[in-house]
């Protein structure tokens, strides 16, 4: 049945809006017995149609009878593929989700597709059938078939020595949906044996593989790390490192996110190490990636087991290493936000050192720290560190980089929140009128920033000025009603 997109379109929103006016039942006991005819192209259409009503209008009136015939045909349809593709799949499931616990009397014929399908010579057939998988598996948990699920594990792990990534890919991301439901306690095979397989698949370059084996990963350190021993856990760590110079952000994250749950699992300092040691690579992605690792770690297992560690890192006379460390203490105190309060006068004498430093990067990446810090401890009692730090903050206004200048500024800015706009606008006083244009441009500049954010605060700080001959500057109190 040859149709153009436009028309197929149509004609699916058209069975909707029938399915509205005359019921759900009647509309797919018409169309059900399509689900078998000989194109391939109209039983796609079919399929589409019955998804979007069941998915508009629910399930719950389809009788018992045309529930046999809708899974019997679904079925045929999806068996009966010429061209694999994510339609039939996606339709599929949704199907199988709207119907729910009902669907537990046909899930061992629906097992017995996909195991079958799971052995095809086709690349393309394999795929989808481990797609299905983790299209069902929640269906599956729901009407209580953890034995079904585990014989899925079971076939899916045997399989992890896929040839094609894209199929490798989705059989990782299959048993990751069957971990997420099943529990790292009653699956099979036990995770003790699961994992050491992932650790090669890691190496893997291709980038569906690599983000569905590090999800994998670390869920199973999430939920399930007392199975796997800590020297497999380190192992997983080396090879994550060369995921954090992945292209695709996604992986990045997957990857950072992992060494925390690592972190939590076997303590921080196995990790930390590993994650210190690999500041002094020259690409800048992988060490900002390690700067974000490390203060999610802190974040997972408390500042106080990081911060000596990175403090010490930054005794090492190597630029890469100190701005890594930088770097690591802005993300650290942009996370545990208002935790600082604790652990700011340690750091304060390592910030004050980048601060005077020659190097560009050190004092915009203190200036970064600088601004998380204060803006996590307002109103909490730590004026006088923060008042220290502006002091040395306040003598690289005149920078003429613009990463440089813009941290500084922000750093200003939160400061000014912490300290409040006055103390900020005695420092402004000082450079208003100077004579010299560039240095009044900039004073202007913090002025405005914090005029802008605090003008009725400024009022009672401004200074008083006499009057003289021609002006009278004071106003009397009633003014100030009217």
């Amino acid at each position: 049945m040859a149709l153009d997109r436009r028309n197929y379109k149509q004609l699916v929103e058209t069975t909707v809006e029938l399915a509205q006016k005359v019921g759900v039942t009647e509309i797919v006991g018409r169309v059900v017995e399509d689900l078998k005819d000989e194109s391939e192209p109209y039983r796609k259409m079919v399929m589409e149609a019955i998804e979007k009503v069941i998915s508009v209008l629910g399930a719950a009136d389809i009788d018992t009878h045309l529930e046999e015939m809708l899974i019997d045909g679904i079925l045929y349809a999806f068996q009966e593929q010429t061209v694999e593709d994510v339609v039939m799949l996606n339709r599929f499931g949704t199907i199988v989700s709207a119907l729910g616990l009902r669907v537990q009397h046909y899930l061992q014929q629906i097992c017995s597709t996909i195991l079958w399908r799971l052995n095809n010579k086709s690349a393309k057939v394999r795929q989808q059938a481990a797609d299905l998988i983790s299209r069902i598996a929640i269906v599956m948990k729901t009407c209580g078939e953890e034995k079904l699920m585990s014989r899925l594990g079971i076939v899916l792990y045997e399989h992890l020595g896929e040839e094609y990534p894209e199929v490798l890919g989705s059989i990782l991301r299959a048993l990751k949906s069957i971990v997420n439901v099943i529990g790292m306690s009653s699956i099979t095979p036990p995770i003790k044996d699961l994992l050491p397989r992932l650790t090669p698949i890691l190496r893997n370059r291709h980038e569906k593989v690599q983000e569905n084996c590090i999800d994998l990963a670390g869920r199973i350190a999430d939920r399930g790390a007392e199975f796997v021993s800590a020297h497999e856990w380190i192992r997983i760590c080396f090879e994550l490192l060369d995921l954090l110079n992945a292209h695709k952000i996604g992986i990045r994250r997957a990857a950072v996110n992992t060494f925390g749950y690592i972190a939590k699992a076997i303590g921080p300092q196995d990790v930390l190490a590993v994650l210190l040691n690999n500041l002094k690579v020259q690409e800048r992605q992988n060490r900002v990636c390690t700067t974000i690792a490390i203060a999610i770690v802190s974040e997972t297992c408390a500042p106080f087991t990081v911060l000596p560690g990175l403090m010490n890192e930054y005794r090492v006379p190597e630029l890469n290493v100190q701005n890594g460390v930088l770097k690591s203490l802005s993300w650290v105190f942009e996370y545990i936000g208002e935790m600082g309060k604790d652990y700011i006068y340690a750091i304060t004498p390592l910030l004050k050192d980048a601060l005077v430093d020659r190097d560009l990067i050190h004092r915009q990446t203190a200036c970064a720290t600088i601004k998380h810090m204060a803006l996590g401890v307002y109103g909490l009692g730590c004026e006088d560190a923060l008042l220290h730090l502006l002091n040395h903050v306040w003598a690289n206004i005149f920078e003429t980089s613009p990463h440089v200048i813009n941290a500084v500024m922000k750093a200003i800015e939160g400061l000014g929140v912490a300290l409040g706009p006055a103390t900020i606008l005695q420092y402004i006083l000082q450079g208003l009128f100077h004579p010299a244009r560039k240095v009044r441009d900039v004073y202007w500049k913090i002025y405005n920033s914090v005029y802008m954010g605090a003008q009725d605060a400024l009022v009672p700080f401004y200074p008083t000025i006499e009057d003289d001959g021609r002006n009278h500057y004071q106003r009397c109190e009633m003014d100030y009603f009217m």
